[in-house]
């Protein structure tokens, strides 16, 4: 592929930059988190994970001006509930009990796993003249039948532990504003795992044929 960019370019190195910060934070999960335990390990690690996720900011951007072609909708839904999980939960109300567990760590290996996978994709993709290797397209298309899953219900049990806080410390209309959050996602899961099998199925069979034509 004549055309690919720069490994300067800077939607390369955003993405480059976006998976070393993920990468992170994973790291943080396997060789921190083991030493602090948990509330620490939330209390240490929920303003960086915020700052990082808060990045995802410009992906919005780039859907609307057409500098990639990722679906604009599926961008801000992504975008909209992991931020109301950063900035909503984590800033404004991180007493919520299930911030506190296990259910944390789940939370950021669905997530930093996932992102880690997608953005060394894309930074491949826009930058080697033979695309993403072939383990990067495996796991970018496989795991999220795991991952997201996991991720989602990572985030609605954290939501939900959410919500007496905010009813204690807020005026209602917090507390409904999570409560249709959380409702969004009786529409957004279906259409976001769907996506991703449709993408799979194109991908893997694109794939297979391009090994055929090798071999």
């Amino acid at each position: 592929m004549a055309n690919k960019l720069s490994p300067f370019n800077p939607l390369a190195i955003y993405n480059l930059v976006s998976a070393g910060l993920w990468a992170y934070l994973l790291y943080r999960v396997i060789v921190v988190y083991p030493k602090l335990g948990q509330p620490a390990f939330f209390q240490d690690t929920r303003a960086t994970l915020n700052a990082i996720q808060c990045g995802a900011l410009i992906e919005i951007f780039n859907s609307l001006t057409g500098i990639v072609r990722a679906p604009l909708l599926t961008t801000v839904a992504q975008v909209a509930s992991r931020l109301l999980l950063t900035v909503g939960v984590f800033q404004f109300l991180p007493e919520s009990y299930n911030a506190h567990n296990f259910t944390f760590l789940t939370l950021l290996i669905a997530w930093s796993t996932t992102e880690v996978v997608r953005y060394s994709f894309y930074y491949c993709n826009l930058t080697l003249s033979s695309g993403a290797p072939r383990i990067l397209i495996v796991l970018r298309y496989n795991l999220f039948w795991i991952l997201y899953p996991l991720g989602v219900a990572s985030e609605l049990l954290i939501l939900y532990s959410s919500l007496s806080v905010a009813e204690t410390n807020y005026p209602v209309a917090v507390k409904w504003g999570l409560i249709a959050g959380m409702l969004v996602y009786i529409p957004g899961f279906p259409m976001l795992f769907s996506h991703m099998v449709a993408q799979r199925k194109k991908v893997m069979k694109s794939s297979k044929s391009h090994e055929k034509k090798q071999s």
